[in-house]
């Protein structure tokens, strides 16, 4: 193995030799280069290889080029770039060409290599890198729409690129983004002929020998691709991704009216399909021969006229397809609209009234999804309209008399309207949920008693939840509860909560935490009521919680009351909870703290 490193290294002699005598290193950088070259050639040629040292080996020859051509630049030199830049470029190909027969699996080791050839070698050798690669990773359609784009964009090779888009297609031959990559470049393809076309015609040299047979300049080739796309992917979602493919070509309105009537037809019943051709009217230009609006009002008039026309695709599509989904496009669209910023208060007014109409209907037609419940009572709030969103919510409740987000919403119009029976209705909502669904609207219930009632009533209704909610939702209501004790009573209140509920498991270290840190809040802390709640919490998290054993040390060495010569008992008592990982984190950080960088 020392023979094969000498020899490697040998070969570098030449290059590093050119480097010195045109001055861009000095002797004794190019002694540092052999050196670290050395022992990255032992760790790529011993028996047991990883796959870092070869990356290793890549990225410091990587680096050596840059420098080599930044300072270049700075002395003006720019000959002997065979003897030195393309040497080491060919020894890095190599290097990746060996990892790359040894890792075939590692895509992220092959793009790499394709960057490394798009920056430093020709265009050759990065085609080889591609087929090496797509033989063996055939089944990743990007790996292929990648290898046909840089044909196509880069070597300019239309034909390499439909060549591998074709073959791809027999891997994947039901794979929409392959068929959108490969319309999209027919496309291309054209436009350049059309391009090129025109350019000689401006030069008044002869094109008739050339190959622009009038089929091709018109897109022929990226029909055939959609007619062939379409009869495989029968999708409506697909159809539209072809469609606004091709309106990026402004040569090809023949095959977009195709595409467009197309997806009419052969998509009726798909939503998708009703909400293009609906948001396609905003798109539309004026009629012929109309002037556009110059002034603010006429434009907003125009606008208005647009969304009418879009809304009467919505209305038609609502009726021919009397689906959730469709209706969901028709809000979605009043919504988006009613967003847009305007300083047109017609224009403002005729969306509200509009969005409004649309959710009634929906409602009247037993067709709207709770969520849009949702939706259509923040809109009735956010306008003000406190009447209208209570009978709103309250039809959502009667609807969907299960739901904990439609009790939510009925209850927060109620609250944000200062009505008297919140209390009542929120006793409704526990008699129609089942208590595991309840803890949102028992802390929603808590929050606005603490700002609207008095503390034993919001007491109550802690106590009351705490009964109610069990197993894993009522950590959540407990540290609530605590933080609640505080704020309303201090230290002496959160005390007393934290004894009532000591038993109540399941607990959360933060419920321990946050007793510790109200203690440790007070102008007279108490060591003994410290060492009670890290007791407690030791008790339930001390075989996996590493922290809370140091917390504890600290305590003991830094608080005036605490007793030092505590530490070394709970050490090893910690030593016997802890488990596994637990315990390494726990004699890490105790060594760090005794070290003092803790």
């Amino acid at each position: 193995m020392a023979e094969i490193i000498q020899e490697r290294v040998e070969d570098r002699l030449p290059e590093l030799g050119q480097l010195e005598r045109i001055g861009l290193f000095s002797r004794a950088e190019i002694k540092a280069i052999i050196k670290k070259a050395s022992d990255l050639e032992y760790k790529i040629q011993r028996r047991a290889l990883f796959k870092e040292d070869f990356i290793n080996y890549v990225q410091y020859d990587i680096n050596l080029l840059e420098l080599i051509q930044r300072r270049r630049a700075r002395i003006g030199y720019s000959f002997k770039k065979d003897e030195i830049e393309n040497s080491i470029i060919r020894r890095v190909q190599g290097v990746f060409q060996r990892a790359s027969a040894k890792w075939k699996d590692d895509v992220q080791l092959w793009l790499s290599y394709v960057v490394f050839c798009k920056k430093w070698a020709t265009k050759i050798q990065l085609s080889k890198v591609f087929s090496a690669m797509l033989a063996i990773h055939s089944n990743k359609p990007a790996l292929w729409i990648m290898a046909a784009k840089w044909e196509m964009e880069d070597r300019l090779s239309s034909e390499s690129a439909r060549q591998l888009f074709l073959r791809a297609l027999r891997f994947h031959p039901e794979c929409p983004k392959v068929y959108q990559e490969y319309f999209r470049m027919e496309l291309m393809h054209a436009e350049k002929l059309r391009k090129e076309k025109q350019e000689f015609e401006k030069a008044k040299m002869e094109v008739e020998n050339m190959d622009y047979a009038e089929e091709i300049l018109a897109g022929e080739l990226a029909r055939i691709v959609y007619k062939n796309s379409v009869n495989k992917i029968k999708s409506a979602e697909f159809h539209v991704s072809l469609l606004s493919i091709a309106q990026l070509f402004d040569f090809a309105k023949d095959l977009q009216k195709e595409i467009y009537d197309d997806l009419q037809t052969l998509h009726t019943d798909d939503p998708l399909t009703w909400d293009y051709v609906a948001r396609r009217e905003l798109e539309m230009d004026s009629q012929p021969g109309e002037e556009k609006p110059a002034t603010k009002q006429a434009k907003a008039v125009e606008m208005g006229r647009k969304e009418d026309r879009c809304c009467a695709v919505y209305e038609e599509a609502v009726s021919t397809l009397p689906t959730e989904a469709m209706w969901k496009c028709y809000f979605n669209f009043c919504l988006e609209r009613f967003a847009k910023k305007t300083s047109s208060q017609f224009l403002r007014e005729k969306r509200l009234t509009r969005t409004l109409a649309a959710f009634r209907q929906a409602h009247d037609l037993k067709l709207l999804p709770e969520c849009q419940y949702k939706q259509w009572v923040d809109l009735l709030l956010h306008q003000n309209f406190f009447k209208e969103a209570l009978e709103v919510a309250v039809a959502g409740t009667e609807l969907f008399s299960d739901s904990v987000t439609m009790w939510q919403m009925r209850l927060q119009v109620l609250t944000e309207s200062k009505s008297t029976d919140v209390a009542l209705q929120f006793e409704e909502a526990f008699a129609h949920l089942k208590p595991q669904a309840c803890l949102p609207l028992w802390i929603s219930w808590a929050e606005w008693s603490e700002s609207n009632r008095s503390q034993e009533d919001t007491e109550a209704i802690f106590k009351k939840a705490a009964l109610a909610v069990i197993g894993a939702d009522s950590v959540t209501l407990k540290e609530k509860y605590l933080d609640w004790a505080y704020r309303s009573g201090g230290n002496k209140k959160a005390r007393a909560v934290f004894k009532s509920l000591q038993e109540s498991r399941p607990f959360s270290v933060t419920f321990f935490r946050k007793m510790i840190q109200f203690e440790k809040e007070q102008e007279s802390c108490k060591m003994m009521n410290l060492r009670e709640y890290y007791e407690r919490a030791l008790r339930e998290f001390g075989s996996v919680d590493s922290d809370l054993w140091m917390d504890y040390i600290k305590e003991e060495l830094n608080q005036p009351l605490g007793r030092p010569e505590n530490c070394g008992q709970i050490y090893w008592r910690a030593m016997k909870m802890l488990q596994g990982e637990s315990a390494e984190e726990f004699v890490a950080k105790y060594a760090m703290h005794q070290a003092g960088q803790l």
